[in-house]
Order: C-alpha cells, then structure tokens, then sequence
C-alpha cells in the first residue's frame, strides 16, 4: 500500500510538472475511489476482524472450536481468514468476519474440560441402581474419560420398551475427536452389561387383527 501510494504521488507531481490540470482528472479519480472501496470492502471487513480477534483472545492457535457444522482445531490466525483443521486431515480456511458475526463454539476457551452425554437403554429385569453404578464404571475404564471429575448416570425416563438413561462424563483433548470417546463408553458399557447380564431391549410392538367389516351383501 506504501508502494502504491508513492507511485500515485510521483504521478500526481509529474502530471503537474508538465502543466497538466489535476482538476480534469477529479471525476474520474472520484469513480476510482469508490470502485476500490466497494472492492476492498470485505478485505477491510476480514482485515479489521482479525485484529478484534488477536486483542480480545476469544480465538487461538490450538483451541477447538466448531462454526456452522465445521468442527476442528485452529492452526493459526491471518489478516483475512482463520485456518481450521478438522479430523479427517481437511484444512477450512474461514474468513474472520465469520467469528465476528456468527455464533462460535470454542471447546476451550477457558479450559480444556468438555462434557460428553451418552444415551441408552436398559431392560426393565434390571435393577437401575445397579446400571448406574455399572455404567459409571464402564466409563472410567475409558482412558480419555477424567477419573479426577467422576462420571455421573441419571435415570431420565420410563420408555415404552426400555429404562433410559444419560451417562455424562468430561475429557480433556477434545481436539482428538469426541465421536471415538463416545464410542469407546458404548462398547464399555455393552461389555459391562452383557457380564453382568444386563439385556438392551428390542422396541416392542402389538399387532391386533381384525376381521374385516361385512361386505352388506
């Protein structure tokens, strides 16, 4: 921009050198302008973003965050776009007015705790104090699971064909994927109830035949 400007200054003082009218060239300079301020308009806008962002720190390098479905970690910050990477190796280059003007999920903006839910289903033979404290083992047994912040399982509802229940549980890399941890708790629990016999139930459904109306003959 330095350069530029200094090109259009010696311009301006040579044109004037030679005796030419600046004047005649008013219009068009006047055209110019706001040509350029029409296209420099998101420039400036992602420009001015991006310093908001470095002075209030709601975003940085290696937080993980998740915008408009993309979920990933940031790798760093440039005067236009934030560069994202999500699980799957691809690399999301976000504008930063993005983060301005849209809802942000930052996963660890404050600290690197997040709290997973995992949901199932339990037969009613069992007992659910019994599935409470079965699950809460379960998920310790998880090697992302934090020991130090207990797990906790709640009955939510009597279901139609099942005892429902939420097993909550925290980790501390949530940039190593949320969707494996919740899988590992999943397969703990199905090892842990099938040893101790406890049934994951099938929705049950009844059928009523009837026989069909008279025909009125």
């Amino acid at each position: 921009m330095a350069k530029i400007g200094l090109v259009l200054v010696a311009g301006a003082v040579a044109l004037s050198a030679v005796g030419l009218d600046l004047t005649a060239l008013t219009v068009f300079s006047g055209a110019v302008g706001v040509g350029l301020a029409f296209g420099l308009q998101k420039v400036v806008s992602n420009f001015v973003s991006g310093v908001i962002i470095l002075l209030d720190k709601s975003i940085k390098p290696g937080d993980t965050i998740s915008l408009e479905g993309t979920f990933g970690w940031i790798r760093e910050l440039r005067a236009r776009f934030v560069s994202v990477v999500t699980r799957d190796g691809r690399e999301f280059l976000i504008p930063n007015e993005d983060f301005i003007t849209q809802r942000v999920i930052n996963w660890s903006f404050s600290d690197n705790l997040v709290r997973l839910d995992v949901n199932f289903g339990v037969s009613y033979d069992a007992d659910p104090h019994k599935v409470s404290e079965l699950a809460i083992e379960a998920a310790i047994s998880v090697g992302r699971v934090e020991a130090d912040r207990r797990p906790v399982c709640w009955l939510t509802d009597f279901g139609d064909s099942s005892l429902n229940f939420v097993l909550r549980f925290w980790i501390r890399d949530p940039q190593q994927g949320l969707t494996n941890v919740r899988g590992k708790v999943l397969l703990a629990l199905w090892d842990t109830f099938k040893a101790n016999g406890i049934s994951i139930p099938y929705p049950h459904r009844e059928i009523i035949m009837k026989p069909g109306a008279p025909s009125g003959r």
